[in-house]
């Protein structure tokens, strides 16, 4: 079964095919260009720009999945910006029409948990941490379409957190990636910055990590730069992965999974990466990282959820796009 899959829910558009659980091809346009001057995404012009790149970009993913009949497109319906996800449900229930071919609403938050899948074999149960500039999730997977969501962001997600903060240090948009370069030159242990703690809860905050770094610059006045910005960095990144690997391992060993994956735009950071998979081995846990492509927004991890759903048998009943759509058990 071949499956195109469109993901626009926010600043990437993307378009992939996924055929019988295989990667064919995976296409994103990203938008950091557009929104760069604003210091972040602007719905409205991330909707203009989906819907110039949207077509080009399902073009090309096709041509390099190679000759084969569409038998299904899944499209990203939540959660995200309420535009960029009406562009895409349009464009996929419409080219699903054309095909004649069954159309398939697909929870982006599910598509991060299932990326690995496409470049590693996964055992049931797991524990999976979402990642993003909008999502920070907790999930116990019983199976593909057996979640339990254990926890999630109460206030900052971390990836909001890096941008918040790149800001203060007056880096650029995105501040993630800045971070994570800068970081690699710091002393992680210059600065004690808190790590965020929820007592008997699975769940994460990170305000208050934003807010103790504002506070340390507002006391400590200066130039932010050199040393003193790459020490900073470190510090900051570290209180922040301290804080995800503490958790997500936690509950690994709480419920007795062997293997821990990794999803979402920040899981393709470098310090984030390399201390859940030493700390996940000490532990005898699998880590499975997707590949840095397959960790930020991508159409490949919404087709293979499609694919997921229709080789089950359990098309969703409504396709409508949802901004706030929860992740939830279809199976």
């Amino acid at each position: 079964m071949r499956v195109l899959g469109i993901e626009t829910s926010c600043d990437d558009t993307s378009a992939a095919v996924v055929e019988d659980g295989r990667l064919r091809s995976n296409v994103v346009s990203s938008q950091t260009e557009v929104h760069r001057p604003f210091r972040g995404v602007v719905p409205e012009l991330a909707s203009r720009a989906h819907l110039a790149n949207l077509i080009p970009v399902i073009r090309r993913a096709l041509k390099e999945a190679g000759p084969g009949r569409v038998d299904a497109v899944a499209y990203t319906r939540g959660p995200g910006l309420m535009g960029p996800l009406l562009v895409g449900k349009v464009a996929g229930q419409t080219l699903a029409r054309l095909y004649g071919v069954p159309a398939v609403g697909v929870n982006h938050l599910e598509g991060h948990v299932l990326a690995a899948e496409l470049e590693h074999r996964l055992r049931w149960p797991l524990a999976a941490l979402v990642v993003s500039g909008g999502h920070t999730d907790l999930v116990l997977a019983k199976a593909p379409g057996r979640y339990r969501v254990l926890g999630r962001t109460l206030d900052d997600a971390a990836g909001e957190a890096y941008d918040k903060v790149a800001r203060l240090f007056g880096l650029g948009y995105p501040g993630g990636p800045e971070i994570d370069r800068l970081a690699s030159e710091g002393d992680p242990r210059a600065v004690a910055f808190p790590r965020p703690t929820t007592p008997g809860r699975w769940d994460f905050s990170f305000s208050g990590l934003k807010t103790a770094v504002l506070y340390h610059l507002r006391d400590n006045p200066g130039p932010v730069e050199g040393r003193r910005l790459a020490d900073l960095c470190a510090s900051f990144q570290e209180a922040v992965v301290e804080t995800l690997v503490d958790r997500a391992l936690a509950a690994a060993r709480k419920f007795k999974v062997r293997d821990v994956v990794l999803g979402g735009g920040v899981a393709a950071n470098s310090r984030l990466r390399a201390s859940m998979t030493e700390r996940g081995r000490a532990l005898g846990l699998a880590v499975r990282l997707p590949s840095r492509v397959l960790c930020t927004d991508n159409a490949a991890m919404v087709a293979h959820v499609g694919w997921r759903m229709l080789k089950a048998g359990r098309v969703p009943r409504t396709g409508k796009a949802d901004p706030g759509l929860a992740l939830r058990s279809w199976s």
